[in-house]
């Protein structure tokens, strides 16, 4: 039996194969610190842990659940909006919670994409945003992004470009991977664009809150509602990656036809674990603060690694991650890291991952103790 045609446009994903490496270093005995993946290892507040002890007895627990999650759930995702965006969603219509934001990458594109539709996708970016749209069968358009604007796309010169077969645009800001923050005023050029080129704009925004003291959401702006979706994540805000849950806000229409894939695909999240997720949209913005005062101070510490390794990069900055140009003369990300990985046994992504515009650049994770960062910085250096 042949596989199907639309898995000769993708390939496995880079860290599904890179990791197996790994793990066989581990296994042969090698001290391998993994530096690689955005993996939180802190743990998730002590009220989500205790929300979901306590749900589990409930008489409903262990029934199929709603495709729309409960309706506690969508009102604190809209109380969540509300409180630190100052974004006003009717729970009952413009939130849907997710198995993971992930999920509604696949979701989205099979909602509004045809075969042969143009999708925008930043380059370098997240990898799902292409291989997703491959995968649907539309047609991946990459823009590119560079340091001289931030990272931030060129609409000026996208809008010279013919778009007229263009239905969909991939953004993330802050951007991963290069931790590149967008202003309101680049967010209020983005809706003119998407609106003038008739565009559904999805925002993926899971760093919001990670090392950055001004968090954005795009539907902030007026009249973002019309040609905007904004998908979150609890796996990095709140630790909580294993637990697979996200959301997509937007328009009743839009949401409603995400939904006719969605309720098409899964029976409902484990009621339990949407107990939890109410209780961290709860939280207060002293949880960001605790776990940002962490993630600076590793930092800190991964700047001294990069500068030992003579990589430069930028300390403005929000996420987990720190993107890092190689150093003079060296040109092949993969081969760098891989050198350093069988030389030092530290594992450092290659900025090649998220597109070709990440030659040249590599990208460090923050979900690495101190002390481990503190040894990799050791072997660097001897």
């Amino acid at each position: 039996m042949r596989a199907a045609n639309r898995l000769h446009s993708v390939q496995e994903y880079y860290f599904s194969r890179k990791l197996r490496e790994v793990r066989g270093l581990i296994a042969g005995g090698k001290d391998i610190i993994n530096m690689g993946i955005g993996s939180p290892d802190l743990a998730p507040p002590q009220s989500v842990v205790e929300a979901l002890t306590q749900s589990l007895s409930h008489p409903t627990a262990h029934k199929y659940q709603s495709y729309q999650g409960t309706p506690e759930l969508r009102q604190a995702i809209a109380d969540y909006y509300q409180n630190f965006f100052g974004v006003s969603l009717d729970a009952t219509h413009e939130v849907l919670p997710l198995m993971g934001s992930k999920e509604g990458i696949m979701h989205i594109s099979m909602a509004f994409l045809n075969e042969g539709d143009g999708v925008l996708i930043p380059n370098p970016g997240y990898p799902t945003y292409a291989s997703v749209t491959e995968l649907v069968g539309a047609h991946a358009v990459p823009y590119a992004l560079s340091a001289a604007t931030n990272w931030l796309p060129n609409l000026n010169e996208l809008a010279k470009q013919d778009l007229s077969g263009v239905k969909l645009m991939w953004v993330n800001y802050p951007h991963m991977p290069t931790g590149a923050k967008a202003t309101m005023s680049f967010f209020e050029e983005l809706i003119a664009f998407a609106k003038q080129h008739d565009i559904l704009v999805v925002n993926d925004n899971p760093y919001a809150h990670i090392l950055n003291s001004e968090p954005l959401s795009l539907l902030q702006i007026s009249g973002a509602m019309e040609v905007v979706l904004e998908l979150q994540s609890l796996s990095k805000a709140y630790n909580m990656a294993g637990w697979r849950v996200g959301m997509v806000c937007g328009s009743q229409t839009h949401i409603q036809d995400i939904l006719k894939v969605k309720s098409n695909m899964d029976s409902g999240m484990f009621f339990g674990i949407q107990q939890g997720a109410i209780a961290a949209l709860n939280e207060s913005a002293d949880w960001f603060a605790q776990m940002n005062e962490v993630y600076s101070n590793r930092r800190k510490l991964v700047w001294q690694l990069a500068d030992a390794l003579n990589t430069t990069y930028q300390k403005d900055t929000a996420g987990m991650f720190v993107w890092a140009k190689l150093p003079v003369g060296a040109t092949d990300s993969e081969t760098y890291i891989d050198q350093i990985l069988k030389e030092k046994h530290i594992f450092i992504t290659p900025g090649t991952i998220f597109g070709n515009a990440g030659e040249g650049y590599i990208r460090f994770s923050l979900c690495v103790s101190e002390a481990r960062i503190n040894e990799a910085l050791k072997r660097i250096k001897s």
